[in-house]
């Protein structure tokens, strides 16, 4: 595992020193892509999973942390710049890819702030390699993907899944779903609270993303459900129970009413701290300051 200074992204990243970590899975080498700013205490930022899912997504508020925190951003394996192989993605992927990226590269406990299906990954850390977590901030967090979400038993999930990682097939699908005009109903409705931010340029940037060989593969992997990082509330909730550490639980007002269901049921629980703020799914892109803020306040009170 080592890592090799890199070039900066061209989808913009987080203004800060690109590097790749080179991670091995099941006897292969996966270039995984990282991007540092900052000095001080060390604060790893993990973007939500999504179609469109890049490190860039933190870049609000990994400028706004830079001044007092060395910050570090993530490109998923699968997602961002990082590889995107025609790989099995599945939860053991991801949970030992964020064990042996937070073992090689910090050397002191960390502090985790983690968007949306991130947050679940972050928990397993948490839970697996205590002392390499000092606090830890979920934002919007949620662990069933869209098509759980939407009810669709396993089987078709799994169809559907399959038909997408088809050569034919699968690449017609994967069109359709992320033509600029379908992006942009998706940010409408559960990404963005403010449409007057969906400019023609931001989509743009977002299609781009879609774009790059192998980028469908890991995408379906979590519109299907496949990389849940549980399978129950019950298990997503034993996770706070078994933890520790001071954990902030950032809720989004206007998420979608089953996302938002899930992260209030987060606050029940007397470890979690929870601050309600405006937005959606994309609340850590689309309101870094208010995130950030939130996250401010929390630090310097634990």
């Amino acid at each position: 595992m080592v890592t090799v200074s890199g070039q900066q992204s061209k989808y913009l990243g987080i203004g800060g020193t690109v590097d790749r970590y080179l991670w091995n899975w099941q006897g292969k080498q996966y270039k995984i892509v990282y991007e540092s700013l900052g000095q001080g205490s060390p604060v790893l930022l993990l973007p939500a999973f999504s179609t469109v899912s890049t490190r860039a997504e933190m870049r609000g508020i990994a400028q706004l942390l830079s001044s007092q925190y060395r910050v570090v951003a993530l490109d998923w394996l699968g997602f961002g710049q990082s590889e995107r192989p025609m790989l099995n993605y599945q939860p053991a992927l991801y949970r030992q890819l964020l064990q042996d990226f937070v073992r090689d590269i910090f050397k002191i406990p960390i502090i985790i702030i983690a968007a949306g299906h991130a947050a679940g990954y972050a928990l397993e850390l948490a839970k697996q390699q205590p002392a390499a977590v000092a606090k830890m901030i979920l934002v919007a967090p949620t662990w069933r993907g869209p098509l759980r979400v939407m009810g669709l038993p396993e089987g078709v999930r799994s169809t559907v899944r399959g038909m997408v990682r088809s050569s034919i097939v699968g690449q017609a699908l994967y069109y359709l779903n992320t033509t600029p005009s379908f992006l942009r109903l998706m940010y409408r409705r559960h990404v963005y609270v403010d449409e007057s931010k969906l400019t023609p340029e931001f989509i743009a940037q977002k299609h781009q993303i879609t774009q790059e060989q192998g980028a469908r593969y890991a995408p379906a992997a979590f519109v299907t459900g496949t990389i849940d990082p549980v399978d129950t509330r019950s298990e997503w909730l034993a996770y706070f129970q078994s933890l520790s550490l001071p954990i902030l639980v950032i809720i989004a007002e206007n998420a979608p009413p089953s996302s938002k269901a899930e992260m209030e049921a987060m606050t029940q629980l007397p470890t979690v701290r929870e601050v309600r703020l405006r937005g959606t799914l994309g609340i850590h892109e689309e309101y870094p300051e208010a995130v950030t803020e939130a996250i401010a306040n929390f630090l310097n009170s634990h």
